[in-house]
């Protein structure tokens, strides 16, 4: 077993992820608990201070659809808590089905993402400039109950994709004059 916190992870009948562990050097008396449910923190159970959060998440609790996103969304993260201040890096990462953009070959690929968020609790006198912050990506707010990162998780997979995927990076794609296939060999016409 690696070294380090010793991660022991539960689902309970809300496929909340409740994950246990013992801090760096804590012991038994510095075990955490952070609950996190589809992609959405609960900020009740985060301790303030760090806690490390490993935890898979199907794809469709972040909006994307089945049919690309079949896989679950793997989130690897360190989410760090001061007064109503919450700090979340890691990386996001899922697998996806694509096509190559030359021979129109279907295939799955890993997309992986860094995340970076930074939250604080909503105040209500300062709801416009919250707004233009969080439609900036600037940072996220939350209740002081929750934080809530499926729309963050989405974008971030998102922005990840290959605008021209490739099956394999030497892929010939296909014959500009028949069509055929080139990756099972040269074709019969003349070129």
């Amino acid at each position: 077993m690696a070294s380090g916190p010793a991660l022991a992870r539960t689902l309970d009948e809300n496929r909340a992820a409740v994950l246990a562990y013992d801090r760096l050097g804590g012991g038994r008396e510095g075990l955490s608990k952070l609950k996190m449910t589809d992609l959405i923190i609960d900020l009740g159970t985060l301790k303030p201070s760090m806690d490390r959060v490993e935890v898979d998440v199907p794809a469709r609790e972040a909006g994307l659809p089945d049919a690309d996103w079949s896989g679950d969304i793997h989130c690897s993260l360190r989410v760090e808590r001061s007064g109503d201040r919450v700090s979340i890096r890691g990386t996001v990462s899922s697998p996806v089905h694509l096509e190559c953009v030359r021979c129109l070959r279907e295939f799955d690929q890993v997309v992986t993402a860094s995340l970076t968020v930074f939250a604080e609790r909503s105040e209500k006198s300062h709801r416009a400039e919250e707004n233009e912050l969080q439609r900036d990506h600037i940072m996220l707010f939350h209740d002081g109950r929750r934080l809530d990162l499926r729309e963050t998780v989405r974008e971030e997979l998102l922005l990840e994709l290959p605008i021209t995927p490739y099956c394999r990076e030497d892929c010939p794609g296909l014959c500009l004059k028949c069509g055929a296939d080139l990756n099972q060999g040269p074709c019969g016409c003349t070129q």
